[in-house]
């Protein structure tokens, strides 16, 4: 996807989708929500994990860019794992989401955390920079995954 489009795409969700996050119509909306938010930021941190592991080149700018998209993103998400949202909608959350909320909304704020430091390294254009940062991130996603995953 071109910068441009992505950008245009980020720019809808945040201003059609951020008041709604606290309201849905049906579990499958929120459902929807969260797996695209997921999707979008997967797709920009892969992008850049790519790179730091060479297996794609290192492009400086596609790095930052996909970085800092991957940051907005990594807000989106979480309004959205909401109760009655563990069933349906292919979705592969374990219902300990809401028997444990604190934790992972705990990882929630990591993720956060994490790609904001991910971003900053990647503004630097500096893979040797960029490599923990990714490092940093993926764990956090494997330990959220591994807790509250199917």
């Amino acid at each position: 996807m071109k910068h441009p489009l992505m950008l245009a795409t980020l720019i809808a969700i945040a201003t059609t989708s951020l008041p709604a996050t606290a309201q849905f119509a049906k579990p499958e909306d929120a459902i929807k929500y969260r797996q695209s938010a997921m999707f979008l930021m997967m797709q920009n941190f892969g992008r850049v994990a790519g790179m730091a592991q060479g297996k794609m080149p290192f492009d400086a700018k596609l790095a930052a860019d996909s970085a800092a998209n991957a940051e907005f993103l990594a807000r989106l998400p979480w309004g959205a794992y909401v109760e009655g949202t563990d069933k349906g909608g292919n979705t592969k959350v374990k219902a300990d989401i809401w028997k444990d909320k604190a934790k992972f909304m705990d990882y929630a704020d990591k993720l956060q955390l994490e790609m904001g430091k991910l971003s900053a390294a990647a503004k630097t254009g500096n893979v040797d920079a960029i490599k923990p940062a990714v490092g940093a991130v993926g764990s956090v996603c494997k330990s959220c995954h591994d807790a509250f995953r199917e």
